[in-house]
């Protein structure tokens, strides 16, 4: 496709977005890669123009893919595993739905599709337009652009009845948990027995002097502006349990669990709650 007319804002959270997709394109052009994704290759060099005129450590950091090995390891694994939920629930319901939030420009839908599912990518309006540019939609691959919190998206969501995923892969610790409750509740109401797969980060490292530190690790290693930060976490993973009745928590997943070699000597402290308790995916079902 043609390389975007239309620019972004790379800065704040949005600059974020950017970092899984050159963080995936890297490790699929490996020899033995965690994950393969030929799309995301695709649309790196197409981006590196769009970015050509932007100088924040960020985007130089990019271009260069001078990006930390450990960081495109755990990003290549956590997509794998939030690609391996998706599969595994068209298995049970082939047409799905899968909801993508907060989808930046991830290209999930072209690594798991199965020829018949419905996948939805949900992301702010500028965010999509752009993605529009990049990547086409199709019968099945619809592309919202729209606020999570703006709960008329929910209407454009075809599921029939049938139990929907919905992954949230880094974007919950992004809102606050007045926010987040209103939304979970609104999915529990409209989509019974629907899971949620989500990525959360323990409330300690979001508040007093630890949140500060890791605020300046996201800046000094991740490359990421001040204004990224994270505003949500948890004490424990089960704590949306007590949110409202029906909310099942189902499981609790580390990146390290998967014991890659690639993961070196952080295998050898994969079990040890300080790590496993900083930032984890969870994953809950919304019974009615």
């Amino acid at each position: 496709m043609a390389i975007p007319k239309q620019s972004l804002d790379f800065s704040g959270v949005e600059e974020t977005a950017l970092l899984p997709l050159y963080a995936k394109a890297i490790e699929s052009q490996n020899p033995n890669p965690i994950i393969r994704d030929e799309k995301a290759e695709a649309l790196v060099p197409q981006l590196d123009i769009v970015l050509a005129d932007r100088h924040t450590k960020m985007t130089e950091q990019l271009r260069s893919r001078n990006i930390e090995q450990r960081l495109i390891t755990h990003l290549a694994l956590r997509a794998k595993k939030y690609d391996e939920y998706a599969q595994n629930t068209l298995k049970k319901h082939p047409l799905g739905p899968i909801i993508n939030i907060g989808c930046g420009f991830d290209t999930r839908f072209y690594r798991i599709d199965n020829g018949r599912a419905k996948f939805f990518d949900l992301d702010l309006q500028e965010m999509i337009n752009f993605k529009r540019q990049l990547i086409e939609e199709g019968p099945r691959y619809h592309m919202i652009g729209q606020s999570v919190l703006d709960f008329s998206w929910m209407d454009k969501i075809n599921h029939d009845g049938k139990p929907a995923l919905f992954l949230f892969e880094g974007v919950l610790m992004y809102l606050h948990e007045t926010d987040i409750k209103s939304l979970i509740l609104e999915l529990q109401k409209r989509f019974p027995r629907s899971e949620l797969v989500y990525e959360l980060t323990n409330r300690l490292w979001v508040e007093g002097l630890m949140g500060k530190m890791a605020r300046l690790k996201m800046q000094k290693h991740v490359k990421m502006s001040g204004d990224a930060a994270f505003t949500f976490g948890v004490e424990r993973p089960d704590a949306f349990v007590q949110w409202h009745d029906g909310i099942e928590f189902l499981e609790q997943w580390f990146y390290m669990d998967e014991n890659h070699p690639k993961l070196g000597w952080e295998r050898w402290f994969r079990n040890w709650k300080i790590f496993r308790n900083v930032r984890y995916t969870l994953r809950y079902r919304l019974n009615g």
